[in-house]
């Protein structure tokens, strides 16, 4: 089974995607197969593999974004449509329509998965400037969430007023974009000094989680680039 359709991310124009305000992003549907995104959503890691994140300090005053978390690692036991999944993201396609997203910048990939219960939220932020992007999946259908509860994630326009070292709130940005969340939808963004973004609080029942898988795109090193280029040594 493939799960990337790969004639829908060849059709992500990258000039557009750059030329995208107030920084750059797509939101596009059915960048998974459709058999693939029902397989993913069916065999979706359990809870208990999960980490809670709940209450961490985070600079510059900003409010705890609480969360369950999942980071992937080799050898990380998973369902086998998962395992699969994780192969073609590592892979050389997925990566290759990165290089042409990103003006050719070197990345290296992390990734991870959040699951969010109710009274949660991600305040106004931007990535810590290692980070070149994020590639979020969002993993809720209008089977198992209400748009009614929220669990967007917000882009934030603060008309080059804010610094980025700073804590502000939603309602202290000019201009707000929502995009879509549920279904075979995915968010691409790739991160700049006024990448603000958010998900305002969650409003679920108790027993539904907002869930999402993010590729992390970051600045690979110089020596991580001569290990792939000459081995290990």
């Amino acid at each position: 089974m493939s799960y990337l359709d790969l004639e829908r991310l060849a059709a992500i124009d990258a000039a557009a995607f750059q030329r995208r305000r107030p920084y750059p992003w797509v939101n596009p549907a059915g960048l998974l197969t459709a058999e693939g995104f029902a397989a993913l959503q069916r065999t979706l890691p359990d809870l208990a593999l999960f980490e809670p994140v709940i209450g961490k300090a985070r600079k510059y005053g900003q409010q705890a974004h609480d969360r369950y978390t999942l980071e992937w690692r080799p050898g990380l036991a998973l369902p086998r449509p998962w395992a699969e999944f994780v192969e073609e993201i590592r892979g050389d396609a997925y990566r290759a329509f990165l290089r042409r997203l990103l003006a050719g910048a070197p990345v290296a990939l992390r990734l991870h998965w959040h699951y969010t219960p109710t009274g949660c939220s991600v305040s106004p932020h931007c990535d810590a400037r290692r980070k070149l992007g994020s590639h979020i999946f969002y993993l809720n259908t209008e089977a198992d969430w209400d748009p009614g509860w929220g669990g967007e994630t917000l882009l934030l326009d603060d008309g080059g007023r804010l610094h980025s070292d700073s804590n502000p709130r939603f309602e202290d940005f000019d201009r707000i974009e929502t995009p879509e969340c549920l279904g075979n939808r995915s968010l691409i963004f790739q991160r700049q000094g006024n990448s603000w973004h958010g998900v305002r609080e969650i409003r679920c029942p108790p027993d539904r989680l907002r869930k999402v898988f993010i590729v992390v795109f970051e600045r690979r090193s110089l020596a991580g680039r001569l290990r792939q280029a000459f081995g290990p040594g």
